[in-house]
């Protein structure tokens, strides 16, 4: 897809919002830190009255690490201090809090932004998706390791202790020294802060505490990820027609959420304008997106409507939009005919204003 002239002068146009105030930065710093640890000792407390009491408590507890997640997402991207070396070390703190390696999601996250949407730089930072052409050439275990993937309870149910707890564990191939080493600190720390809290108030104690607010918060990250580049007419092109600025526009959208949720979340639903533009602090997004009319053109979608985007497995490159596996079953029995079919060309539907 062509980049419009419009579309072109959007990334120029960020440029006052990528100023960084010190003053919200260290604002926000304190009303998410200090909330998180009176909320989890609140937690702690409960346990002597009831657990019934004490799991809404890390309910409350777990959007706080969400919104921490935000502070350390921003700190790799240099967009919440101005200072490099305090954007590290914030982010190597906050990054044991979310069970993060600072320097290893730091790396995986810029491959992320500069693919994005990318059919030909799919692997790194995103989530797995395969085209339908793809999945009608793979082989049957190939389509049953997806499947398995993109079922929801796997994705979200098992997913955080997979990615948390066992992939960001360990470096990747060919990591540079700098992030192998922050990957040991951080899980030193990580043994250590658990250590502690498991001496000084009990192991069964702290499973119970910490165990939901991990769950939920770890659920809630995924989704987050997941949700706002699934949506059905979203933007996926190979190499030679990529662009990064439509990628953004088009292949991340706007999650409308209730004040509350839209607080906790770091502003993080003004996706669009992240992805435009990495540089933009979150306390700045709304501001972005609200003074930008292009951008509030981005798709829009709800708590509501997001909850469709969990039947969308497979991006159709014939009408550019995400479809089920309900949608392209005859695949299975019929691979041969069928991805002849996808094979021949059809008209942008896009590009016709569907």
């Amino acid at each position: 897809m062509a980049q419009s002239p419009n579309l072109s002068t959007l990334k120029k146009n960020m440029a006052p919002y990528e100023k960084i105030d010190t003053k919200s930065s260290v604002r926000q710093l304190i009303n998410t830190l200090v909330p998180l640890v009176l909320l989890w000792y609140a937690a702690y407390l409960s346990l002597s009255v009831s657990y019934w009491l004490t799991l809404p408590i890390t309910i409350i507890a777990s959007g706080f690490v969400v919104r921490t997640f935000i502070i350390f997402h921003d700190c790799c991207h240099q967009s919440f201090f101005k200072s490099r070396l305090a954007n590290e070390i914030l982010g190597t703190i906050t990054g044991v809090i979310t069970l993060c390696p600072y320097q290893q999601w730091k790396h995986s996250h810029s491959i992320h932004h500069a693919t994005s949407s990318n059919l030909d730089k799919r692997g790194t930072g995103d989530m797995w998706v395969l085209t339908v052409e793809e999945y009608a050439e793979a082989s049957f275990w190939r389509r049953l390791a997806y499947r398995i993937y993109r079922n929801p309870i796997i994705m979200f149910g098992v997913g955080p202790i997979a990615i948390f707890l066992f992939s960001y564990r360990f470096n990747h191939k060919g990591a540079k020294r700098k992030e192998r080493i922050n990957t040991h600190v951080t899980n030193i720390a990580i043994v250590a802060l658990y250590a502690l809290l498991c001496w000084a108030i009990g192991w069964q104690a702290f499973v119970m505490i910490q165990a939901p607010i991990f769950f939920v918060s770890g659920m809630l990250g995924i989704w987050l990820f997941y949700v706002q580049h699934q949506f059905e007419e979203s933007y996926f092109e190979h190499d030679e027609e990529w662009s990064y600025i439509n990628a953004a526009v088009e292949g991340s959208s706007y999650y409308k959420l209730p004040t509350l949720l839209q607080w906790i979340t770091g502003n993080i639903g003004f996706h669009h304008v992240h992805h435009l533009s990495p540089k933009v602090p979150n306390y700045n997004l709304e501001k972005a997106h609200n003074a930008t009319p292009p951008l509030q053109k981005a798709t829009t979608i709800t708590i509501s409507t997001s909850l469709q985007s969990l039947r969308f497995r497979l991006w159709d490159e014939r009408t550019k939009t995400f479809v089920s596996f309900k949608d392209v079953r005859k695949l299975v029995r019929k691979p041969s005919a069928v991805v002849a079919e996808v094979l021949t060309p059809r008209p942008d539907l896009r590009s016709e204003g569907k």
